[in-house]
């Protein structure tokens, strides 16, 4: 492998573990505000419970994020000098905006959630609370806003190979920034309300469930079938945005090797990007093409279309699958087990085991379905770094390719420990018993689920 691959799996990798964290806070923390509010509403000692537990649960998330936010940012001047010397004045500011963000709102006010209790008013904390946040999403904010400019450039002008800012307003509002914003909120939504479904199941399953976990379980079952059917509705607008502004991208997801009509949705396939050709299809005839044109018989470009700069057809076509078909499984383990929740009236020691082996089994669902629909967003780039304007190969380092290779290695050894340890801390947590507030007690759970419980 040369130093550009190397140099590119490293920065995955990275990004990869990365993104697993902000896909939970972002979202997690107006769940937290919004425990909190309903505890200042009830004053039913188990809102109270369950935000102090799950501002722990954010916290861990948190540190791990900025560690890993950290790193990745070192990447930019080890191994892509040329992309800051390119873009650095669109860049620069943008990422230096989402810097102040997380430390001076996220970082700042997350002292106050988890030191303040009994030390600042009620008001106070619950500020503190939106403004973490807030923050969190106006950081997502500022990343998405440069991560969609690299996808569909706008507001810039190029003078001796660097690229200049023109217009603001054009560079953060580019054609494709509202649809990938509002797909990642969803996606870190969806992320969070089957964390929060997953880990209640598996406290009623080890039987550590409190008087919270009924209703944390209820806010995530909730949240999953609401949210799932209008993630479907956004990734749909996003993917016409996709077809308009970057064609190639679609074709790759489809495999569609050349220009054509009534292009067919290939349900399984093996792209082979040497003899562009796909082996052991099997397609509904023409429903790509109403899917992506809402014709019949619409026209797609092929990847013939785009000699020499398109993507790999193979590992989009696959890792767009992957997203969809972990989205399938959100859907129905959504709408069942909200339906299985509101039969049972609410009380989750009527549910049948199988589902909470299943809400178990998905705890981290989002996260698949994220890392999937990342792969396609960055790897749909390629060849380029700035969509069509200035590749990948030309800003990468001349480091020599073992060094690379050598700190990939402990870059995957280390994030492989800290994903296990991240995961076996959660299950403890989980079925550690926790204390409410207010002087409320936190035992086991008075009605164990038994085996065989019908539903």
């Amino acid at each position: 492998m040369d130093n550009v691959l190397l140099a590119r799996m490293q920065f995955a990798a990275n990004m990869s573990f990365h993104i697993l964290f902000p896909a939970i806070s972002i979202a997690l923390a107006w769940v937290l505000l919004f425990f909190r509010m309903r505890w200042l509403k009830t004053r039913d000692a188990a809102w109270l419970t369950a935000y102090r537990f799950w501002t722990k649960v954010f916290a861990l998330t948190f540190a791990l994020g900025v560690v890993s936010g950290v790193a990745m940012s070192f990447q930019f001047g080890t191994n892509w000098p040329g992309f800051m010397i390119a873009v650095g004045d669109v860049a620069g500011p943008l990422l230096a905006y989402e810097v102040l963000t997380a430390f001076f709102l996220e970082a700042g006010f997350l002292g106050i959630m988890l030191f303040g209790h009994d030390r600042v008013g009620e008001r106070v904390h619950l500020l503190a609370t939106f403004c973490v946040a807030f923050g969190t999403t106006l950081s997502a904010f500022w990343i998405l806003a440069l991560n969609s400019w690299l996808q569909t450039p706008a507001g810039y002008k190029i003078e001796e190979g660097q690229f200049h800012v023109v217009s603001w307003w054009g560079v953060i509002f580019n054609p494709s920034f509202p649809y990938r914003m509002t797909h990642m909120l969803l996606a870190s939504a969806l992320t969070v309300a089957f964390l929060l479904a997953g880990l209640s199941a598996w406290q009623l399953l080890r039987r550590r469930a409190n008087a919270s976990t009924g209703k944390v379980l209820r806010v995530g079952l909730t949240l999953a079938a609401l949210l799932v059917p209008l993630q479907i509705v956004v990734g749909d607008m996003h993917g016409l945005n996709t077809l308009k502004y970057q064609p190639q991208k679609i074709a790759a997801v489809e495999a569609v090797w050349k220009t054509e009509r009534g292009v067919p949705l290939l349900l399984f396939a093996l792209p082979d990007d040497k003899e562009r050709r796909n082996r052991f299809e099997v397609a509904i005839p023409r429903l790509a093409s109403l899917i992506l044109t809402h014709d019949a018989d619409g026209e797609i470009q092929g990847l013939d279309a785009f000699p020499d700069r398109h993507p790999p057809a193979l590992p989009l076509f696959f890792a767009f699958r992957a997203m969809v078909g972990v989205g399938v499984l959100m859907l129905m383990a959504g709408w069942s087990g909200w339906w299985l929740y509101w039969r049972a009236r609410w009380r989750p020691e009527r549910l049948p085991r199988w589902l909470l082996w299943a809400l178990s089994g998905m705890t981290f669902a989002g996260w698949a379905a994220t890392l999937a629909g990342w792969y396609v967003t960055e790897i749909g780039r390629q060849p380029f770094i700035v969509q069509d304007l200035l590749r990948t190969a030309d800003v990468a380092s001349d480091v020599a390719a073992p060094l690379i290779g050598l700190t990939l290695a402990m870059y995957l050894t280390l994030y492989a420990a800290l994903i296990l340890a991240y995961v076996a801390v959660l299950s403890h947590m989980a079925c550690k018993p926790e204390q409410s507030g207010e002087g409320a007690t936190t035992t086991r759970s008075p009605n164990p689920i038994p085996r065989g419980q019908p539903a």
